[in-house]
């Protein structure tokens, strides 16, 4: 089970401080420990309208966010409250409050429309809170949503006309909720009742013609259809009598409109069951040190002067997490190896096919938590290290085996050292004794165990060193004519080559076995990649099949109301939707 956070007030998150953003470090360091996947709602809206009630109400609590009680905007940059979720098992909410929307006191609202573009980069529902009906007024106040292609870049870079089509948006944004406060009109349309989500389509309906006054009322509406595929909206009556208003945080349900309680109950209960995870393109799901990188590399980017981009925030993420994957697999693979391995091995095969069960493990730990790994760098990283491990593994067996059987060499042998040292053989017959003694000691080295992959060849380095004692020996037995001591040399000569030849086509042997290994160490490497792209672009395609459902739901409502024009926009785009979903990834790794 993922850790859970438990914070019993809300923090900020980024501060507000002279018009400069900063990320605050506590609340960074509380999303590094916060390892469950996240479900972010972030509402804004106008100072003094309510915001913070409902995200108080979100957190199950009555007081929390600072509600306030006079004109003054009370929240200042965006706050953060993470929760256990009330319908998530393993999931925390990540509620965020921000700082109200047009504050006079503030004077610019540059900071305005970037409290605004975070909101929507950070959060999987994005709420928008208003006073009264969706009027004129309403959409010029929600002035920043038409901001937001000049705020926020989905690319590192846009298509070749320098646009980005709203589809790459569409991929990343939020979930749009409207709410509307102190709402008093009946919900009805020509007569018959209708729902608050109807209300808010007919609010969006475009107007015909080509006036500025056209434009400005058409612009807001056509961002938020575009941008936002799925959208809600709740209305709320006034919660209790305006003197009673800067008390919210002391009453109980009990002291407010009953109408309000309930409509503030849909509200949560939506939010709880519908708001998902929140998920970067790709499927990758966030959790708290990924949206700390994402807070950080936003902020950042905001600080320098620059546009924050989806693209480079998603890959800054990348090589943070799939260098942590890298380390990840080949501490796995040392684990497994260090459990596992015992040194020496009797053959090559035995330790190679060990290696090959943990690499596989290895390659698989390293997929599950890698993503976005451009050129396959930090894959070819993992491949390096393993190769690497794998032959100091070979060269640690080599030497266990080589100590192994010069240790045993010198118990079974020394004693004969010491014999010959003596001058036990030097005596007519003695030859053929030493010979006698020297077979029978063999025997002796290669009946004992788990001498490992050497012992052939410490053996024949070892009687090579002894030939020229044995040799001594051979010529001043006298019982052997010269003739006989020239078939010995040479009997001792094609035994020596024997062995030689022995120990050379062994080590063919096993140069074959690595070579078979590389090539099954590249092949598993290619085939877990392979099957990854594959699932990667299953996920993809999903999420470009709900993309161009949605563009072409849109497009046939613009046609419908008449706007040729933006339909035919709207067609170019879908068009490059279809066109990227035909082309076929690259599979290609390591050359």
């Amino acid at each position: 089970m993922a850790s859970e956070i438990h914070m019993p007030a809300p923090v900020c998150l980024i501060e507000n401080t002279e018009g400069q953003l900063v990320a605050n470090q506590e609340a960074l360091e509380i999303l590094s420990g916060t390892k469950n996947p996240l479900v972010v709602v972030a509402i804004v809206g106008l100072y003094r309208t309510g915001k913070s009630y409902l995200m108080n109400k979100l957190a199950g609590k009555n007081k929390g966010f600072s509600l306030g009680s006079t004109v003054q905007s009370h929240t200042k940059g965006i706050w953060m409250w993470c929760v256990p979720h009330p319908k998530k098992p393993d999931h925390t909410l990540v509620l965020l409050d921000t700082e109200g929307l047009g504050d006079v006191e503030k004077g610019d609202n540059q900071n305005d429309s970037w409290i605004f573009a975070l909101a929507i980069l950070l959060s999987s529902t994005f709420v928008y809170n208003s006073m009264g009906t969706i009027n004129q007024q309403a959409m010029d106040q929600l002035h920043y949503v038409t901001e937001l292609s000049d705020r926020i870049r989905a690319k590192s870079s846009p298509n070749s006309n320098g646009i980005e089509d709203s589809a790459d948006f569409v991929s990343f944004f939020p979930d749009f909720v409207w709410t509307l406060r102190d709402f008093s009109l009946e919900l009805e349309a020509d007569g018959l009742p209708i729902t608050a989500d109807e209300y808010l389509e007919n609010s969006l309906k475009l107007k015909q013609g080509t006036t500025q006054s056209d434009q400005n009322f058409n612009m807001p509406r056509l961002c938020i259809r575009k941008f936002f595929p799925k959208k809600k909206c709740f209305i709320f009556d006034r919660p209790t009598h305006r003197k009673k208003l800067g008390q919210l945080e002391t009453l109980n349900d009990n002291d407010l409109d009953p109408e309000f309680v309930q409509q503030a109950s849909a509200f949560c209960s939506y939010i709880f069951k519908n708001s998902k995870t929140k998920t970067l393109s790709g499927g990758i799901k966030v959790n708290g040190p990924r949206l700390e990188k994402l807070v950080q590399t936003y902020v950042d980017a905001i600080s320098r002067g620059d546009l924050p981009c989806m693209e480079n925030a998603i890959l800054a993420l990348a090589q943070i997490e799939n260098a942590a994957a890298v380390q990840k697999a080949i501490a796995h693979y040392d684990q497994q190896m260090g459990q596992m391995l015992q040194l020496p091995t009797e053959t090559l095969q035995e330790l190679l096919n060990l290696h090959r069960a943990c690499e596989k493990e290895a390659i698989e730990l390293f997929m599950r938590n890698s993503f976005k790994d451009i050129d396959h760098l930090c894959q070819k990283d993992l491949a390096a290290q393993l190769e690497k491990k794998r032959d100091d593994f070979c060269k640690q067996n080599v030497q266990a085996s080589t100590d192994r059987c010069s240790d045993l060499l010198k118990d079974i042998f020394s004693p004969l050292e010491e014999a010959v040292k003596q001058g036990v053989y030097s005596k007519p017959g003695g030859y053929r004794l030493l010979i006698q003694k020297i077979q029978e000691l063999k025997t002796k080295y290669l009946q004992q165990p788990n001498k490992g992959i050497q012992a052939e060849e410490v053996l024949q380095e070892y009687l090579k060193s002894k030939e020229s004692v044995t040799d001594a020996i051979l010529q001043t037995d006298q019982t052997l004519t010269e003739k006989e001591k020239e078939i010995e040399v040479e009997r001792v000569k094609a035994e020596s080559a024997q062995a030689a030849a022995k120990v050379l086509e062994e080590m063919q042997i096993k140069n074959q076995q690595l070579m078979e290994q590389k090539e099954r160490s590249h092949q598993e490497h290619v085939r877990q990649l392979t099957e990854k792209m594959e699932r990667d672009r299953v996920q993809w395609l999903d999420e470009q099949e709900r993309i161009l459902a949605f563009k072409l739901q849109e497009q046939a409502r613009l046609l419908k109301e008449g706007f040729q024009n933006e339909s035919k926009r709207l067609h170019t785009e879908i068009q490059n939707i279809q066109k990227s979903m035909e082309k076929p990834k690259k599979t290609c790794f390591l050359s």
